[in-house]
């Protein structure tokens, strides 16, 4: 992890900015594509939750650049969880719209994927250090919102559970597993338990707060 900059609280200057990534290649090839644009300074890089922790202190990093997916950890915990934060942009390679809406409704000033230009990512980094909203991807309200019961449902799917167990598991009826399972096929275009497993798990939708 980089040495932060000591720099007082922004107003002058150019914007901090803040790296939060578990791939070495694209930390450091992110950090060095922006330290060489103009009005940007890398202050700080990080490759966990733990190691972010000093960089979430916003008199020293005025933008974030936040992955959701770090190894085991998700960064939309720490999107969750963080306050007070530096303005933060979820940098991610995976454009889906659960993940935008999240991302949204958990404060992030902008969502960018990482096969995005540069000239992109940098003025979402400008929009979000002005207090604007930068969302490279529009957030699908329809695919965002299952519901906590419903993640616990989805989850025990994907492990193979069948109705009765998935019933057993959350002291719940099979008709009312059976009733939550059809809505989800209804509102995600699931047709089969097989799909609606496979999306869940390739798209993230469990890791979403």
């Amino acid at each position: 992890m980089m040495d932060l900059d000591p720099r007082g609280p922004a107003g002058a200057g150019p914007i901090r900015v803040a790296i939060v990534d578990d791939h070495p290649v694209v930390r450091e090839g992110t950090a060095a594509l922006l330290g060489a644009q103009p009005g940007l300074r890398i202050v700080g890089t990080a490759a966990s939750l733990e190691e972010a922790a000093p960089l979430l202190d916003p008199a020293r990093v005025d933008v974030l650049l936040l992955d959701i997916r770090l190894g085991a950890q998700s960064g939309l915990t720490l999107l969750a969880a963080a306050t007070p934060r530096p303005a933060v942009v979820v940098l991610t390679a995976y454009d889906y719209p659960q993940y935008a809406a999240a991302a949204r409704r958990l404060g992030a000033a902008g969502f960018v994927v990482k096969t995005a230009p540069v000239a992109e990512l940098v003025e979402a980094i400008r929009c979000a250090a002005a207090g604007g909203l930068a969302f490279g991807c529009a957030p699908d309200a329809a695919a965002a919102t299952l519901s906590r019961r419903e993640r616990e449902v989805v989850r025990l799917v994907a492990d193979g559970r069948s109705n009765d167990e998935i019933g057993a598991a959350l002291g719940i009826t099979t008709k009312t597993v059976e009733g939550h399972l059809r809505r989800l096929f209804e509102r995600l275009g699931a047709q089969s338990r097989t799909e609606l497993a496979t999306r869940a798990v390739r798209e993230g939708w469990l890791e979403v707060p």
